[in-house]
């Protein structure tokens, strides 16, 4: 992989994609979703890495679209381009290891989006969220965004166009925490380590349960849940866990 757009970093297992359009505020053109399309799919086969952490850095994260772009469409040639953003879209919610958000500054529109097919959302204090796709005549996603905030608050922020803050995105339940200015990178670094520590396809297997939860009765999600905690439950890996921790008990 050679993106111009993105900085692709591995460290412990985790994989740190850094959204690098800087002058133009992280704005996604083709280009740029392209590089997600391509990168994402490639980290899901990486079995070297388990936890993805997807930024722009401390101060950014994206802006939406490139509205330049955006402008030169017609309703009769928008269909590659619209593929192509869901394809971007799908390679994030769909990858198979956990994806983190660490949302440094305005994730609005198109930005904002993409921090919706992350699985958790940390946030500097300084970031914004918005879907303000409705004051442009565009139609905003709001699915997955109700599995996470609820119908009734997503429709508030699909219908309003309205910018929320850190701590009012926070306190809605669309991010999980908030992080003083300037820390946001340390402090999911650390959180993201610690994940990627887990076992590989006990994350994968959480991950595709919690996107399938949403389409299934309880009864049967009871069962899939059962079946697949004594999948691992005695296994190798697992007596190796709990060993270290009864070790680790002893200790104390």
């Amino acid at each position: 992989m050679n993106p111009r757009f993105l900085i692709v970093e591995k460290e412990n297992r985790v994989a740190r994609v850094t959204l690098h359009r800087p002058e133009k505020k992280n704005a996604l053109s083709p280009e740029v979703l392209a590089e997600i399309r391509d990168v994402f799919r490639v980290l899901d086969k990486d079995e070297a890495v388990n936890v993805v952490v997807l930024t722009g850095g401390e101060k950014a994260f994206c802006a939406g679209f490139d509205l330049n772009f955006i402008r030169s469409l017609e309703k009769d040639s928008n269909e590659a381009f619209t593929a192509l953003f869901h394809e971007a879209y799908r390679a994030i919610l769909f990858c198979g290891q956990p994806v983190i958000a660490a949302v440094g500054g305005p994730a609005i529109a198109g930005g904002f989006d993409l921090s919706l097919m992350c699985d958790i959302r940390y946030a500097s204090s300084r970031a914004k969220f918005g879907q303000r796709e409705i004051a442009l005549s565009l139609t905003p996603l709001l699915d997955p965004l109700w599995r996470i905030v609820g119908l009734g608050r997503a429709m508030e922020v699909a219908l309003t166009g309205r910018i929320y803050g850190a701590d009012e995105a926070q306190a809605m339940g669309y991010v999980s925490r908030v992080f003083p200015e300037g820390e946001l990178l340390a402090g999911v670094g650390e959180i993201a380590e610690t994940m990627a520590g887990y076992d590989r396809a006990c994350l994968r297997e959480t991950k595709r349960l919690g996107r399938s939860l949403g389409n299934m009765e309880l009864e049967g999600a009871m069962k899939v849940q059962e079946w697949l905690f004594r999948s691992y439950i005695g296994s190798e890996d697992n007596h190796q866990r709990v060993d270290g921790l009864l070790e680790s008990l002893k200790r104390k």
